[in-house]
């Protein structure tokens, strides 16, 4: 039985969901989902105190410690140890919402029996369905993983399937202050639920923009996920930075009302299988009267007057 160590949050939920959970020794700080998962001894630790810290402050310090070469994560070399992996789950999409390959090198140094590695490193929905078989392959849950596969692409299909004819213009925002897009499997999301995605792309990396680039689209629906925050905190941080912002109060989608946070941290910002959550959110609130019969979890979405 292989030995598991998940850096990265997405890939615990995966273990879960294939129901391999018992080979699971090691987890990050941020698994968190199950909840289960926040019984297993952690291996990674951030030095940023993200809980008590507003975007502006997170950003800031975030980029000081890149700038001055410095780890966002810790190693706790004693639970690794103790785990013993024989399979290192990492990732290379973003060096700032998880462990890097400073951490995976630490981790392989110390140990003994050298471990195997491997990356999930998806940027779109397509890459993310595609990486539950390969994943569920190489942990022996290859049936499961196929079941599981089905299931999901069987939820996308629903909405893809239903007649759409009017297609409003949308900006998803990725972080507060400062603004970034929101990228990678976002754009492609939006695109499934009915809605056309403005500024990024399907696969880019999210990017820091300016209010005149939001301005410049004329969004019809505006959409808050900043990364790792629920919607409680995404209301605050709207609240804090927005509500009172007058260009911001220009805009004609929040003239008319459409701005809406989501649970980024469960449904969009990790490439987990909960992102075909976040699509029938989206569709939810893009399309409201079409999919008036779709539920998703409570407290999933929140209109931000």
């Amino acid at each position: 039985m292989q030995r598991i160590v998940s850096f990265l949050p997405s890939a615990t939920e995966l273990i879960y969901a294939l129901e391999a959970q018992e080979q699971l020794l090691g987890v990050t700080h941020e698994c968190t989902y199950p909840k289960e998962a926040k019984n297993k001894p952690k291996i990674i630790n951030t030095v940023i105190d993200s809980e008590n810290l507003d975007s502006k402050q997170i950003d800031e310090i975030t980029c000081k410690l890149m700038n001055d070469g410095q780890d966002i994560f810790v190693l706790d070399k004693e639970n690794i140890k103790n785990a013993k992996p024989s399979l290192i789950v990492s990732q290379n999409t973003c060096e700032v919402c998880a462990a890097h390959t400073n951490q995976i090198q630490q981790a392989v140094e110390m140990l003994e029996t050298k471990p195997e590695i491997y990356s999930m490193d998806p940027h779109s929905v397509k890459e993310i369905l595609e990486g539950i078989t390969e994943f569920a392959k190489i942990i022996d849950r290859e049936e499961k993983g196929k079941k599981l596969k089905k299931e999901l692409e069987f939820r996308i299909e629903k909405i893809k399937n239903k007649k759409i004819i009017n297609k409003p213009r949308i900006v998803a925002i990725e972080w507060v202050n400062p603004f970034f897009t929101a990228g990678h499997w976002v754009p492609e999301m939006i695109k499934i639920s009915g809605g056309v995605n403005m500024i990024s792309k399907t696969g880019e990396h999210s990017q820091r923009m300016l209010m005149q680039k939001i301005t410049n689209v004329e969004p019809e629906i505006i959409i808050l996920m900043p990364c790792g925050f629920d919607v409680k905190r995404t209301k605050t941080e709207y609240e804090k930075f927005l509500k009172n912002d007058q260009e911001w109060n220009k805009l004609q989608a929040v003239k008319k009302g459409n701005v809406f946070a989501v649970d980024a941290n469960s449904f969009f910002s990790k490439p987990s299988i909960r992102t075909i959550e976040g699509i029938e959110i989206l569709a939810k609130i893009i399309h409201p009267e079409i999919f008036s019969d779709l539920s998703v979890v409570e407290d999933s979405y929140m209109k931000l007057s």
